[in-house]
């Protein structure tokens, strides 16, 4: 007999959820991250600040309309600290790797300047970020904010 574990669709299906909000969050923040710096001249740690800060509010209220099963012990005002301060360590990860992309890698190899210019050099550092953001916000949110099962 084959043994199916009823828990397996349910994790692929909340993946692919918190894919489609992660992407849509990942939208609000690029733009405005890339508007800021790009078009406004915004320095680019700023910008991604305020691109990441937006795109907060937006994946909370969307990861935990459809993403995570609420849990039932935690107040909304904790639930959102906790997302929030999640989130934090996030950004953190955010600033740090674009930083390193940025002011450690860019700026110090000059044939990188002269081959990759500045503003292509922001998109790239912001995906790599993104990339390494989306997975720590995954893990540590399905371990803390969602409802475990009896």
């Amino acid at each position: 007999m084959k043994n199916q574990n009823p828990e397996k669709p349910n994790i692929i299906n909340q993946i692919v959820r918190f894919g489609i909000v992660g992407v849509l969050s990942t939208i609000i923040d690029f733009v405005i991250y890339t508007l800021l710096c790009n078009v406004f001249g915004i320095p680019y740690l700023i910008a991604g600040l305020c691109g990441f800060c937006i795109s907060l509010i937006a994946n909370y209220l969307m990861s935990m309309a459809f993403v995570f099963k609420r849990r039932d012990d935690m107040s909304r005002t904790r639930e959102f600290l906790l997302f929030a301060g999640m989130s934090m360590v996030g950004l953190g990860l955010n600033e740090l790797i674009l930083f390193i992309c940025i002011d450690v890698i860019y700026s110090n190899w000059t044939w990188l300047n002269g081959w990759l210019p500045i503003s292509f050099a922001n998109v790239c550092a912001k995906a790599a970020a993104t990339g390494f953001v989306m997975v720590y916000n995954f893990i540590s949110r399905k371990l803390v904010l969602e409802q475990r099962s009896p």
